[in-house]
């Protein structure tokens, strides 16, 4: 058996409960792990909340969460990793419980916390997918949009490390925080397209849009074609013939955990856990996250 957060209804995050469940087991090429750290992600909250009703249909009672870092302690048919490994990844459920299945583990460096080998699961891959998406070279110039938030100042990151100018837009608040990690920052908000065009002389060459603000039309715009624009965040995407990512899981870049975590490995991307809870205070952590107190990810420790 297993400890494990289930929800059984829709509703607050009280509907959030510490329960036993049955371990789950191992099939070919898969390794069950026994977790050390499991991010919470605000699409949790959005599912919790009944918000993701058309899009990830659940059946009740389920265990949330799917970014685990933790040790193999069972292994099946030919998988890639043996008992005793330090591995983190997706699990296909049930991240908010002692026990979850990984099918594509990733060696977690040593340099790596499980804490942070957790966190940066989502929100790391979808910010070098959309960098490998849009085919951005060395030398060309970045504008990222929402660039505050977890996945945009990973984004930022791994353009600057990979000699990309990068242009951030974000609250004031976080403008000192983005020009740290060698961007760009001007504040979000009405006129921005003018405040970005001081900050990129040369022009903007292509846009990857982590906000969902309604910033497509003026992006495209900027770059002169939508093709050279991406959004993790807009569902008005197909209006402005934009590219979305993020729902098909064969779009996803399964090369980008092992990349990123050489990169923090190197001392190269840093991914702020803001605050780790214990499993049984799952509620507190989607609280925090409902009304914006975190300044960084939020774990629970099982």
């Amino acid at each position: 058996m297993s400890l494990a957060i289930t929800v059984s209804a829709y509703g607050g995050p009280e509907v959030l409960a510490l329960s036993q469940v049955a371990a789950p087991e191992p099939g070919p090429g898969q390794v069950r792990v026994r977790v050390r750290a499991s991010a919470v992600n605000p699409i949790d909250v959005r599912i919790r909340a009944g918000m993701m009703q058309g899009v990830f249909p659940v059946t009740f009672p389920m265990v949330p969460g799917w970014d685990v870092a933790g040790v193999v302690d069972k292994v099946g048919e030919g998988a890639a990793a043996s008992v005793g490994d330090e591995v983190f990844g997706v699990a296909p459920a049930g991240g908010y419980s002692q026990y979850a299945v990984l099918d594509r583990p990733v060696d977690k460096p040593k340099e790596l916390s499980f804490e942070t080998a957790a966190a940066m699961v989502t929100v790391g891959e979808a910010a070098y997918r959309a960098i490998e998406h849009l085919g951005v070279q060395p030398g060309r110039t970045l504008l990222i949009h929402g660039a505050g938030g977890s996945v945009g100042a990973l984004a930022v990151q791994v353009a600057v490390a990979r000699g990309i100018t990068v242009i951030g837009t974000a609250a004031e608040r976080d403008l000192q925080r983005l020009t740290g990690l060698g961007a760009r920052a001007v504040r979000y908000g009405e006129g921005w397209a003018e405040r970005v065009g001081a900050a990129a002389p040369g022009g903007v060459d292509f846009v990857f849009d982590a906000s969902g603000a309604g910033v497509l039309a003026d992006s495209v715009a900027l770059v002169g074609e939508p093709g050279r624009v991406i959004t993790i965040a807009d569902p008005a995407f197909a209006e402005h013939g934009v590219r979305f990512t993020g729902m098909d899981p064969a779009d996803r870049c399964p090369e980008a955990l092992p990349r990123l975590a050489g990169l923090i490995a190197a001392g190269k991307l840093d991914v702020p856990v803001w605050r780790a809870y214990p499993l049984a205070e799952a509620a507190r952590a989607h609280a925090d996250i409902e009304a914006r107190r975190n300044k960084g990810k939020v774990v629970l420790l099982p």
